[in-house]
């Protein structure tokens, strides 16, 4: 049992010790401030989760047409629960720079970015299909 608890101990120390030699580095301006904005970046996609529900219903509409009216709000809940969790990780876990650098788990940021246009092929064509020119 002792032997257990002493390797246990070394396997902790060497894991926090290797994370400690990678930080020193930085300056701890920088690192306080990525922190900080992703403990912000979690609170706000955990508050404004429930904007995923009409945002998704909204773009499927807008890029599918009327099959959006059933898909948009299935696709918005499960955006929605899937910002919720990152939003609650990213506010939980805020001092670990994780993934990467502090980069933010979920793309969109935010819920009020990704709005823009999306280009959606017509389903009944399989490849790009050549524009005319003017004049021809």
């Amino acid at each position: 049992m002792r032997t257990k608890a002493t390797l246990f101990s070394l396997l902790l120390l060497m894991v926090f010790a290797t994370s400690s030699f990678a930080l020193e580095g930085q300056q701890p301006e920088a690192i306080a401030e990525k922190m900080a904005f992703k403990l912000v970046r979690g609170v706000t996609n955990t508050a404004t989760s429930i904007v995923e529900v009409p945002k998704q219903s909204y773009l499927m509409v807008r890029d599918r047409g009327g099959i959006g009216y059933v898909v948009g709000p299935l696709k918005g809940v499960g955006m929605a629960f899937y910002r919720l969790l990152t939003g609650l990780t990213e506010t939980v876990f805020f001092a670990v720079p994780q993934p990467g650098y502090y980069d933010p788990m979920i793309t969109p940021e935010f819920v009020w970015e990704g709005w823009e246009e999306k280009r959606v092929e017509p389903r009944g064509q399989s490849e790009a299909q050549p524009v005319p020119a003017k004049g021809e």
